[in-house]
């Protein structure tokens, strides 16, 4: 991924990244505009992955705004290709506690489908994931990778409603 610097349309100086990174102001003072050339990259408004979070695959972002941020990218997670199986255990309440459903492919609607009120926590088995706060995958995102999520407040996400889950597939 190049990210630029000041001004928008890919202006400025530039940072390539091709790994994690947590706080790009160690290399430039503000990133407005990226290019991702390869891969898959989740990036973030604050530094340590934090604050909104967005999806980009290949492309050219002339514009933080233009794919709804609103702020500069101040951290960024390039997202591993998974070949193989995609597994999710979703919980309604925090702790693994509640109802709950496996889920393998996307779900458009989780609480329509699985009668959930709510999904609080989860365990992603295998693959990595979007969630997000709106049916048929609208709204804010989270990135989820393999591992255990007592609680979706731990990730920063306090009172969101998670209604929609996708699988990142590696044709990124």
């Amino acid at each position: 991924m190049m990210s630029d610097q000041k001004g928008w349309n890919f202006q400025g100086r530039s940072y390539e990244c091709m790994s994690d990174c947590s706080d790009m102001s160690s290399y430039l003072s503000r990133c407005n505009s990226c290019r991702v050339e390869n891969g898959c990259f989740m990036v973030y408004d604050r530094p340590n992955y934090m604050g909104n979070q967005y999806f980009l695959r290949r492309g050219e972002y002339s514009d933080y705004m233009s794919f709804g941020m609103s702020d500069s990218i101040r951290s960024c997670r390039l997202i591993p290709q998974h070949r193989g199986s995609y597994r999710i255990r979703i919980y309604e309440r925090e702790n693994f506690q509640g109802p709950n459903h496996e889920l393998m492919d996307d779900c458009d609607n989780i609480m329509d489908r699985y009668s959930l009120s709510d999904c609080q926590s989860c365990n992603v088995i295998d693959g990595h994931w979007l969630m997000y706060e709106q049916p048929h995958y609208r709204g804010r995102m989270v990135y989820l990778r393999p591992g255990e999520y007592r609680s979706m407040r731990d990730i920063g996400y306090s009172g969101m409603r998670l209604s929609s889950a996708r699988r990142i597939m590696d044709s990124c």
